[in-house]
């Protein structure tokens, strides 16, 4: 899909209004785009406080409800690849409406379910789903809004609504489970009237894709398709169950083994193929090596590992903290926790202004710095210290989480040519999740390693702290070496 594919009149108008105003935002197409992006991130956490009713309703194991939460992100991470190549070839508009229609009828199965069994299997429908849908929403968003600074404040609201979704999931869930007569089977009946919506404005406001002219499509990569799936989802496996089973068990290292093995093999059947497409093959990559020879593409890529690693292993301890070290409920947790994950209502409108001046990289370096300063406020926790004085630790860290995670999208977009957009927004969000994979399970490990939790807190924290400061070297030196009026603002 083409820039010019989505520029109706109706949807995109990117002239100057009279006396030189800003370009307007079409928000029809960005209220669609949106309500996809939040139906993933809110089934991330609106299951959790679920469990113990699933539990006792489908006589679930502990292994089968950790799959119901990690199987989700398992598919989804694994899947991203191929769902941003079949966005690219086919259009992102029709993979779009492909993945919301998996995940509504994997959601359909959810609710339906009669054995965990059944549930699990549904949940890895969902992840199918996510993974199809959300490099073709960054598609989209990249076709549908050319005027870069329009872009800037489109991706702010997308990743606004997003962040709202994740932090309110506990929340949500825990009204939906008390408050409904359907209980636990209610988180995955929310999905279906948002995911109806969301087609219907997608059907309505963003057109059909124009048939590609010019050329002729290349042969996909079945063999890169295969061996990239089960690479990310043995790595994403394993790391799910290092926490539980310990980094030198067995299952763990095999996993690891598989998955590092399959990605080796991968990369190798890229440059290869890269290599003949170059010399009029007509079979080209799943995964384009070319792209990580752009810095700020590699660059931004590695950001959105660091700042998850960072943030999503910190969450996963601070939920941890909040209900095992200071006895609050889920709901006082999910409450405890909103000044951190509701940040994006904040952060939205700042990057808007602020990356549409400057580009990405300036409030991607001020939030990384941002984030770095908030988690060395975690070294003030321990099991009585007060709340007020964690809301600095809390506010920061996701202020300059979600600031960072639009900024990084942006340049994600900024970064990749317009045919291969999908692709490299599923770039990004593959090292996203393995970024959050990897700081759930060390974190986890700190923990139990430690001699108390506090201390396996701090140490994290520590880490985490490091992880952005890293990520704000890469950003500064990024932002020296990238041009900026970059052609991807057409």
């Amino acid at each position: 899909m083409t820039t010019t594919d989505l520029g109706h009149p109706r949807n995109v108008r990117v002239e100057r209004e009279a006396g030189g105003g800003k370009p307007p935002l079409a928000l029809a197409p960005l209220i669609a785009l949106s309500l996809g992006y939040f139906l993933v991130m809110l089934d991330v956490t609106v299951v959790n406080v679920a469990l113990p009713d699933i539990r006792v309703s489908l006589g679930a194991r502990a292994a089968a409800l950790q799959w119901i939460i990690d199987g989700y992100s398992t598919v989804f991470a694994g899947l991203l690849l191929l769902g941003g190549t079949l966005a690219d070839r086919i259009g992102h508009r029709r993979t779009f409406l492909a993945g919301l229609a998996v995940f509504t009828l994997a959601s359909l199965a959810c609710g339906s379910a009669g054995s965990a069994g059944a549930l699990v299997a549904g949940r890895l429908a969902q992840g199918a789903g996510a993974a199809l849908l959300v490099p073709a929403s960054l598609g989209l968003l990249r076709a549908t809004y050319p005027d870069r600074a329009v872009r800037a404040r489109a991706v702010a609201v997308w990743g606004a609504v997003a962040s709202v979704a994740f932090g309110a999931g506990p929340v949500v869930g825990g009204l939906l489970v008390s408050g409904s007569g359907a209980g636990w089977r209610s988180v995955f009946w929310v999905n279906l009237p948002v995911a109806a919506l969301a087609v219907a404005l997608t059907l309505r406001h963003i057109p059909s894709a124009a048939a590609r002219a010019g050329h002729r499509a290349p042969q996909a990569d079945p063999l890169g398709q295969a061996l990239g799936i089960v690479g990310l989802v043995a790595l994403a496996a394993g790391l799910n169950e290092a926490g539980p089973r310990g980094w030198t068990s067995p299952p763990v290292l095999c996993a690891f083994g598989v998955g590092v093995a399959a990605l080796a093999a991968f990369a190798a059947v890229e440059r290869a193929l890269e290599a003949r497409a170059s010399a009029g093959g007509r079979r080209a990559p799943l995964l384009p090596p070319s792209l990580f020879r752009a810095r700020s593409f590699a660059a931004t890529a590695a950001v959105g590992l660091l700042i998850s690693l960072g943030y999503y292993g910190m969450l996963f301890l601070v939920t941890l903290y909040f209900q095992q070290e200071r006895g609050f409920s889920a709901l006082a947790t999910g409450l405890a926790l909103l000044p951190s994950v509701c940040m994006g209502l904040i952060a939205a409108p700042l990057f808007g202004r602020v990356a549409a001046r400057t580009g990405p990289y300036v409030p991607m370096a001020a939030g990384l710095v941002l984030g770095t300063l908030g988690f060395l406020g975690w070294l003030a926790a321990g099991p009585d210290t007060p709340y007020p004085v964690l809301l600095f630790a809390l506010a920061a860290t996701g202020l300059g989480q979600t600031t960072t995670a639009l900024a990084a999208t942006a340049a994600i977009v900024d970064a990749a040519p317009a045919s291969g957009a999908g692709i490299a927004s599923a770039v990004f969000n593959v090292s996203r999740q393995i970024g959050s994979a990897i700081g759930v399970a060390l974190f986890g490990t700190f923990v139990t390693a430690s001699a108390g939790f506090t201390a396996g807190l701090r140490l994290s924290a520590c880490v985490a702290a490091g992880a952005f400061a890293t990520g704000a070297v890469l950003a500064v030196a990024t932002r020296r070496t990238a041009t900026a009026p970059h052609a991807a603002a057409g």
